[in-house]
């Protein structure tokens, strides 16, 4: 039996492994953003992917938590950590959509 309020981290792999994937996501977002803001500053639509794509990156973190804490492994805190950052960034870029509504 495992104890859940144990919180030490035996796993170093499974946050560079999260570290990336967040990475991986922001940047896509970045490039998206750039894109937006270089070719279709008025568009609403290309403005509500920079939020979408970090939504979908905080859920595919989730479902990697779930999938190791069944399992578990305790890599499983670096992905749920990975899961909020990318979500409280959504909610941050949230205003990019809304910017774009004014302007149009």
């Amino acid at each position: 039996m495992t104890n859940d309020a144990e919180k030490r981290f035996d796993h170093p792999g499974a946050f560079r492994a999260a570290a990336i994937y967040i990475g991986i996501i922001v940047a896509v977002t970045a490039v998206v953003f750039a894109l937006y803001a270089w070719l279709a500053l008025g568009s609403v639509l290309a403005a509500w992917l920079i939020p979408v794509i970090l939504f979908i990156g905080g859920v595919g973190a989730f479902v990697r938590t779930y999938h190791l804490w069944q399992i578990e492994d305790s890599g499983w805190l670096a992905w749920q950590g990975a899961g909020w950052f990318l979500l409280m960034l959504m909610l941050i870029c949230l205003s990019v959509p809304g910017a774009a509504m004014m302007s149009s």
